[in-house]
C-alpha cells in the first residue's frame, strides 16, 4: 500500500508538470518544450536547404536526434502520468506528438524518399497550440471558438451566395470574352473570377473587350465587400459573446484520469470522466 501511495503520488506529481500550468514548475515545463519544438521546426526548414544541409548535416542530423528522444521521452511520461492512457493516445494531440516523432526513426530504415516522410516533422509547430491553449489567454481563444461556431451557419449561406455568384459570372465572362481571349471553358472562367473576387489577381488571364474589362471592375468593386462580410458576422458574434460575459477559465489544470483541460475555476469533478479532482 505505502509502494502504491508513492507511486500515485509521483504520478500526480508528474501530470502537475506536464499537463498543468498553475505550478511554477509545469510553466517551466512548457516554456522548455515551446523552445524545443520552435527549435526542431527551424532545423526541419534548415535541412530543405541543400547548400545549408550538406554544410551542417552532421550538426543538424545530431540535433535532430537529440529533439526526437526529448519528444519521444515526453510522449512516454504522457502516457504513464495519467489514468487513462487511450484518450491521451487517441485524442487529437495524441496522434499530433506521435507523428511529429515517429518520421526521424522511419527515416533511419526507409532511407531513399526519407526527405518527404520527415517533412511531417513540421506537425510539432501544432503541438504549440497545445501551450497557448493553456495559458491565460484560453479564455479569448474560447470566446473566438464560440463565435465561430455561433455564425458557421451564417457563413455557410455567404460562401454559398458566393459560389453562385462566380458561376453565374463566369459563365457571363465567357459569354462575352471567348476562348480567342482565354476563356477557354465555363469552369476557366469561373476560376477567374474566384481569382478576382478575392483581389488575389494572378493576371493569368485578363478580359480584352471592353464590356469585359467593366464588368472586371464591377467583380473587384465586389469583392471588396465580400471580404469584409465574414468579419463583421464573426465580429458581430464575438462581441455579444463577450457581452454575455464568457466563463471563468482555470489556469492550467487538467484532470490527472483522461488528461483533460479543466474549464471552470470552481470545478471539482472533471466534465469528461467525472473525476474528483483536488482543491490545489
Amino acid at each position: 500500500m505505502k509502494k502504491e501511495a508513492v507511486y500515485k503520488g509521483w504520478k500526480y506529481k508528474l501530470h502537475e508538470v506536464i499537463y498543468g500550468t498553475h505550478t511554477r514548475a509545469g510553466k517551466l515545463f512548457d516554456i522548455v518544450l515551446l523552445v524545443v519544438i520552435v527549435y526542431s521546426v527551424i532545423i526541419v526548414m534548415l535541412e530543405s536547404i541543400p547548400s545549408f544541409d550538406s554544410k551542417y548535416h552532421r550538426f543538424l542530423n545530431f540535433s535532430e536526434w537529440v529533439v526526437t528522444i526529448l519528444f519521444t521521452i515526453e510522449y512516454i511520461l504522457r502516457i504513464i502520468c495519467i489514468n487513462r492512457p487511450r484518450r491521451y493516445i487517441f485524442s487529437f494531440f495524441g496522434i499530433v506528438d506521435l507523428l511529429s516523432t515517429i518520421p526521424k526513426y522511419l527515416s533511419y530504415f526507409v532511407g531513399g524518399g526519407s526527405q518527404y516522410i520527415t517533412a511531417f516533422r513540421a506537425l510539432r509547430l501544432l503541438r504549440v497550440f497545445r501551450i497557448l491553449k493553456l495559458v491565460r489567454f484560453v479564455g479569448e481563444s474560447n470566446n473566438l471558438l464560440r463565435a465561430l461556431r455561433a455564425s458557421r451557419t451564417k457563413i455557410f449561406v455567404f460562401v454559398f451566395f458566393i459560389i453562385i455568384i462566380s458561376v453565374l459570372l463566369g459563365t457571363i465572362m465567357y459569354m462575352v470574352e471567348g476562348p480567342q481571349h482565354g476563356f477557354n471553358s465555363i469552369p476557366h472562367s469561373v476560376y477567374w473570377t474566384i481569382v478576382t473576387l478575392t483581389t488575389v489577381g494572378y493576371g493569368d488571364i485578363s478580359p480584352q473587350t471592353g464590356l469585359g474589362r467593366i464588368i472586371a471592375t464591377l467583380i473587384m468593386i465586389i469583392g471588396y465587400g465580400i471580404i469584409a462580410v465574414p468579419t463583421g458576422i464573426v465580429s458581430a458574434e464575438y462581441a455579444s459573446g463577450k457581452k454575455e460575459g464568457a466563463t471563468k477559465i482555470d489556469e492550467g489544470r487538467s484532470c490527472p484520469d483522461c488528461g483533460t483541460e479543466i474549464m471552470r475555476a470552481d470545478a471539482h469533478y472533471c466534465r469528461t470522466c467525472g473525476h474528483k479532482l483536488s482543491d490545489d
